[in-house]
């Protein structure tokens, strides 16, 4: 049995080595546009490799798998799980040399140009034939990295439909003056995104004042919701509003100003100045202004700086990630319609998918 993995990234490396695992007299070959494989991987969790989260689904097979390959890996706050080394590199290692090991090919700087329904590969690099295909080319976000949409192409030139596509975790862009003003001042706050006015997404976390913005993991993970509404022919008004002070209430935080004439105490320096200011002094609106600071929000800082791609091939047309459509072609990874928060969820899915495609395509030829 032939298996061909178009993209050698978190999910196509970890579906071939699951698959040699499984099946080891079978071919398996990685095509990666690329010069190098698994390039993204030393890029996430700032060069440390979130690669994980105790609370993500499939997190203990995706442990399990990365224990079988020699890496050791261990748990921090909120659940977030890190290789031992704090090292991204360290996993992306541990990957190659199981695939040199177990003789999966890899062939970079190899694009695919088309894909027929009879499975058969048309490259910059000659033609292959596979019994089975797997799509495993990532998204659209950071194309520097390797991310330039091909997969959706090549899904959607087989019959699968690709629903929108949008920039997620992503950073958002303000006109308001004041997170230039307190560039790199951070808060842990809770943060609404209103449009026109109404609530509909809020979170709580750390937002960080950018030259353009918003960026950290709260503002992250509050992204769908304003990249869906700046798709849109005709976008609503759109604010970022901060209760920067969730622990207190109102009534409190006067109560406080009456005593100490300021919220320095409580926010620091620059955001006090900057709230009492737009008050005008007053105690009840600087109160008020803490609990709901409002930011204009003017859209996000788009694919190029996206943690992963929102939308993608629907799902509706997979069954365990194996396509309904055309027999023997899967898809796995950041290339589907699923996506999470913060926190080592979505690479959770992408090595989890792809050890799951590896299985569903060992059950079927091993006819379980």
């Amino acid at each position: 049995m032939t298996t061909i993995i178009v993209g050698a990234g978190a999910s196509g490396l970890a579906c071939a080595i699951r698959l040699k695992q499984n099946m080891p007299d079978c071919m398996v070959t990685i095509l990666e546009r690329m010069p190098q494989a698994g390039k993204k991987i030393l890029a996430t969790g700032n060069g440390r490799c979130n690669l994980s989260n105790t609370s993500a689904e499939g997190c203990s097979e995706v442990i399990d798998f990365f224990t079988s390959i020699g890496l050791v890996t261990k748990t921090e706050e909120e659940g977030r799980i890190y290789p031992y080394s704090n090292q991204a590199s360290t996993v992306l290692n541990i990957l190659l040399t199981n695939c040199r090991l177990l003789g999966i090919k890899i062939i970079t700087e190899c694009t695919v140009k088309e894909i027929n329904e009879n499975l058969r590969i048309k490259t910059d690099k000659g033609i292959f034939n596979a019994d089975n295909i797997v799509i495993a080319a990532g998204g659209m976000a950071q194309k520097n990295l390797g991310s330039n949409g091909s997969g959706y192409k090549l899904l959607s030139s087989l019959g699968h439909n690709i629903s929108s596509l949008y920039p997620a975790l992503v950073q958002l862009t303000s006109s308001s003056k004041y997170p230039r003003i307190l560039k790199g001042h951070r808060a842990k706050c809770n943060m609404a995104i209103q449009l026109d006015g109404i609530t509909v997404s809020e979170d709580f976390g750390e937002v960080l004042f950018t030259d353009y913005g918003l960026s950290g993991i709260v503002t992250m993970n509050l992204s769908k919701t304003v990249s869906e509404n700046f798709a849109k022919e005709n976008p609503k008004k759109c604010h970022a509003v901060l209760d920067l002070i969730p622990d207190m209430s109102i009534d409190e935080i006067k109560e406080y100003l009456s005593a100490f004439h300021n919220l320095k105490g409580i926010i620091g320096d620059d955001l006090s100045d900057i709230i009492e200011k737009q008050a005008e002094g007053d105690i009840s609106k600087t109160a008020i202004y803490c609990k709901s600071w409002k930011l204009i929000i003017t859209g996000t800082k788009g694919f190029d700086f996206a943690q992963i791609t929102g939308g993608g091939a629907e799902l509706n047309q997979f069954n365990e990630y194996q396509s309904k459509l055309i027999k023997g072609l899967f898809a796995c990874g950041e290339v589907l319609d699923k996506q999470f928060e913060c926190g080592g969820y979505n690479l959770n899915f992408a090595w989890y998918s792809g050890i799951k495609t590896a299985d569903k395509i060992t059950s079927i030829y091993k006819g379980i």
